[in-house]
């Protein structure tokens, strides 16, 4: 069974191809490389143990897909393909709804040109906002979102749920990720930020290899435990493995027209300094971090139930925090040899 990936070149992209190979699936990856390397590609097959098909190609470019579809003989798309980053977002508004907004359009139409049914989408937790309770459910409800990023999965979500509802034969799940971190045990394919991280475990383990001076805290008077934000920190593998309970549970639905959310979080709120120093404690070393004033923009705590995820798709992360700072650290090792 074939599946196009889009994205798949980037973090959680190709740790799926990797997850939908060994599960039996034959992932067919398009990457436009603007947010990923094609070095990528290799790590990908000293894992799997084979080169994956991949189209140099970007999603907004029609006759390009049609020309993949048309080749391919597709059973399902994942997408992932979208910019990401909220502080540019906020700069760049019309790229970003141009690019994420248009991508997804673009696939829902040609998946219906060429009788393609399972649609699995990469939403995020950003849909929620400030939640007013948590845990959060998939019923909790969406906030105004806090960047055009944000809104840009928040419409995502509703254009799929649309298009369900008009019949057109779609069958989709959106995925909302809280905050993915690790890297493949193998240590061969991980998170590679470009420039400045957005992530906070990128800027961490580059602070410990000694490429940034120092880690900054954004904050320490929060209404929590340590004073520091709350994160539901999950390990990327499990996020993967996320991908393939959602399309094996589309192949098993017998209606034509279906939708649904999952949450995909280990249902654990960290604080940042929690986080910090369980790297600290799992690696066998200090870091250097200071604390500075809040950061614009970022959400106190947010944490994810997972109990529909479990029950539905028959998913729940297994790795642990340790084992996802261990393997972010050796990553970040090879990287730097």
């Amino acid at each position: 069974m074939k599946i196009l990936v889009t994205g798949g070149a980037g973090f959680i992209g190709s740790h799926t191809v990797v997850e939908l190979y060994q599960s039996g699936f034959e992932p067919i990856i398009i990457d436009n490389f603007s947010n990923s390397e094609e070095k990528v590609l290799e790590g990908i097959q000293s894992i799997i143990g084979k080169s994956v098909v991949c189209y140099k190609a970007d999603c907004n470019d029609a006759e390009a897909l049609r020309q993949i579809f048309q080749k391919e003989q597709l059973a399902g798309v994942i997408h992932f393909a979208a910019s990401k980053a909220v502080g540019e977002s906020v700069e760049k508004p019309l790229m970003y709804y141009e690019n994420n907004l248009g991508s997804t359009v673009l696939l829902l139409k040609i998946m219906r040109e060429f009788g393609v049914k399972n649609f699995v989408f990469s939403s995020s937790c950003t849909v929620y906002g400030q939640p007013d309770s948590l845990p959060v459910t998939e019923a909790t409800p969406r906030q105004e979102a806090a960047s055009p990023y944000g809104n840009t999965k928040r419409i995502c979500e509703d254009i799929i749920r649309d298009v369900v509802v008009s019949k057109a034969g779609l069958k989709a799940i959106a995925l909302r990720y809280f905050n993915p971190i690790g890297a493949h045990e193998s240590a061969v394919i991980g998170e590679l930020p470009r420039g400045v991280p957005s992530n906070l475990v990128p800027f961490l383990t580059q602070a410990a290899v000694g490429l940034r001076e120092k880690l900054t805290v954004f904050g320490s008077d929060y209404n929590t435990p340590d004073g520091t934000c709350i994160r539901d920190f999950i390990h990327v593998v499990d996020l993967a493995k996320a991908h393939v309970k959602a399309l094996s549970l589309l192949a098993g639905v017998d209606t034509e027209d279906y939708y649904d959310v999952f949450n995909v979080g280990t249902g654990e709120g960290v604080t940042v300094l929690q986080l910090i120093q369980t790297f600290e404690k799992v690696n066998n070393l200090t870091l250097n971090y200071t604390i500075g004033p809040r950061r614009p923009g970022d959400i106190e705590q947010i944490y994810a139930q997972v109990d529909k995820s479990e029950k539905v798709m028959g998913w729940k992360a297994e790795k642990t925090l340790e084992d996802s700072l261990r393997d972010a650290w050796r990553w970040q090792q090879r990287l730097s040899k």
